[in-house]
């Protein structure tokens, strides 16, 4: 609409006519504004009605087609192929993922109220606790295992106590990454199970904890009436600091109840924890029992613990089928029944306050005639009492000793016709290659393919090693025809580097001719340390063709050389070093990274 007068129609100055005409003009103008303001208020509240009924039934029809939806994916669900297989044939198939992933249970529980029914009913599937956790975490986790594994299954655990402290537990809920990965690296399926991703244990490595990039996360109570959270005012009353104290003692009752159905039972701690005396329960016969370890990663403080390794020597306990035994920094009776069942593998690292005659040491090895695998540590080693006579392990395969000196005796007091591997830590006061020599000699050469001297606890202020080394002589490398590994520590580099290079007019063979690998640590070098590895690897790895043939034999060439805190070798040279050999690893010496 046009306005009938504009303020330019109008005479300057105004006039009283023109000024009442103009107020005229305004009255009719506001009026025609507010009818126009309602015109569009009206407008917009119908387009607005219209919106909301639009988009009403939009919603109606969203929500018909989510529905509809739904029920396509039930009804795909309920038609595809692994419906139809038996639960016969399911079972068979959740057993072959536990095989491969003991841990799967929980995966498989998740997927479907089916499966979850299938999983629940089958107490097999639970029967391999895997279990990295901390004190401020549930023991209830632990009971709601055993109770899943029924009353007859035997029982594989594995549990590490992080005394330390724990993760925090991420903003979102992922799972972690198992120990034998499912395919792609991860589980398949929302929802965490409890942290279980624990590394595999060979009995008599000094690896007792997980690595410490290992995830811990904290499992989410599952939403099922097997086992609720306590609600919030117990929370309350059970302070997490509570808690903590009593860990062990709740985890230990639940386990020890299960006692007869153990099969495997590892238990590894890194430190001292407030209910470590829990461990003090584990006593009685475990008659499935083949494998026992309890480990601390640090020497603690124990009183006198009438547990399963320190019963008495009349004391009756029945392990028939014990076989392997770890006990590391564990309080522990030389007579007691525990060392008497014949075991295969056994392994101790005795706490520092321990003071045990050799002999007595010996009459644990000498009670098991099968072993296979020997580890022992003991800090400090009384004199023997009675006279320490000849032991022969007709089946020993790997030999591991260290600590005090006395324990060379103990080697001296041994004959192993079928060692394979040897690995000697103990304290240097005589030449180790006599205690090495005589040793093979008493026991008719045996293949030795594996050697470590002084490699495990070796550091630049260590007391067992001096500046002289460990090995005075590296002649006796000329008898070990078949080693393949040799790891060796604290011991002058050029000495050892010249017995492996090129044999000289002095010398009628090769020493080591099926050598492979080679580690050094803390064999620190002076003057021409370096030419002389170069040299070494030269003769052994030379750039075409075999090494030189001396009375028949050429040697293998090295495939790998690790070299810790030994020389300055310069990247020119390690350049060089790993053109003649597959997998080379170099670290420079302290006094070098400090400058």
């Amino acid at each position: 609409m046009q306005p009938k007068h504009s303020l330019l129609d109008f005479p300057e100055p105004p006039t009283r006519n023109t000024i009442a005409e103009a107020r005229r003009e305004l009255e009719s103008r506001r009026e025609q504004l507010a009818q126009l303001t309602d015109k569009i208020d009206a407008a917009e509240a119908a387009l607005a009605q219209i919106v909301a009924e639009s988009r009403c039934t939009i919603g109606e029809m969203q929500l018909e087609r989510e529905l509809l939806e739904e029920k396509v994916f039930h009804t795909m669900a309920y038609i595809s192929p692994i419906r139809r297989l038996p639960n016969e044939l399911l079972r068979q198939i959740f057993l072959f993922n536990f095989d491969d992933y003991p841990c799967c249970a929980w995966v498989l529980a998740a997927v479907s109220s089916l499966w979850r029914r299938l999983a629940l009913s089958m107490p097999k599937l639970w029967s391999k606790i895997r279990l990295i956790t901390t004190q401020s975490s549930s023991a209830d986790t632990i009971r709601l295992w055993l109770e899943r594994s029924g009353d007859k299954v035997p029982l594989d655990i594995e549990i590490f106590l992080q005394v330390n402290g724990s993760s925090p537990e991420p903003s979102t809920r992922t799972r972690p990454v198992s120990p034998t990965p499912w395919p792609g690296g991860s589980f398949p399926h929302t929802g965490s199970p409890p942290a279980h991703y624990v590394i595999s244990h060979t009995p008599g490595t000094a690896i007792i904890l997980p690595p410490a990039h290992t995830p811990i996360i904290v499992p989410p109570s599952p939403s099922h009436p097997d086992w609720s959270p306590p609600p919030p005012s117990a929370m309350q009353i059970s302070p997490q600091p509570q808690r903590s104290m009593h860990w062990g003692h709740i985890a230990i009752f639940y386990l020890v109840e299960q006692m007869p159905r153990w099969q495997r039972f590892v238990f590894r701690f890194d430190k001292q924890f407030s209910s470590m005396s829990a461990l003090k329960s584990i006593s009685g016969d475990a008659p499935v029992l083949s494998e026992f370890e309890i480990s601390c990663a640090e020497p603690t403080y124990y009183t006198d613990w009438p547990w399963l390794p320190s019963a008495s020597v009349n004391t009756q306990i029945a392990l028939p089928k014990l076989e392997s035994l770890t006990l590391q920094f564990t309080p522990f009776k030389w007579s007691s029944p525990i060392f008497k069942t014949n075991l295969r593998s056994l392994t101790l690292r005795a706490l520092p306050a321990s003071h045990l005659p050799l002999d007595r040491i010996l009459h644990i090895v000498s009670s098991n005639p099968g072993l296979e695998s020997l580890s022992l540590h003991f800090t400090i080693v009384l004199p023997a009492i009675l006279p320490l006579s000849p032991t022969t392990l007709p089946e020993l395969r790997e030999l591991t000793f260290g600590g005090h000196y006395h324990m060379s005796q103990l080697v001296d007091s041994l004959i192993l016709p079928s060692l394979d591997m040897l690995n000697l830590d103990i304290e240097a006061r005589e030449p180790v290659e006599d205690t090495i020599s005589n040793m093979l000699t008493r026991s008719n050469n045996p293949p030795l393919r594996h050697l470590s001297v002084a490699y495990g606890n070796t550091s630049s202020t260590s007391i067992y090693y001096g500046p002289g080394g460990v090995v005075i002589s590296w002649t006796f490398l000329s008898e070990l025809n078949h080693l393949q590994t040799l790891n060796v520590g604290g011991t002058p580099f050029e000495p050892l580097l010249t017995a492996l290079g090129a044999p000289d007019e002095d010398q009628t063979q090769w020493s080591l001719p099926n050598l492979t690998a080679l580690a050094m640590k803390n064999c620190h070098a002076h003057g021409d340390g370096v030419a002389k590895l170069v040299q070494m690897v030269e003769s052994r790895n030379p750039d075409t063709g075999n090494a030189a043939i001396v009375n028949g034999v050429s040697p293998t060439r090295l495939t790998q050389l690790e070299l810790y805190d030994c020389a300055s070798l310069g990247q020119d040279v390690i350049n060089w070093l790993k053109k003649r050999v597959e997998e080379v690893v170099c670290t420079e010496p302290s006094y070098v990274r400090s400058l």
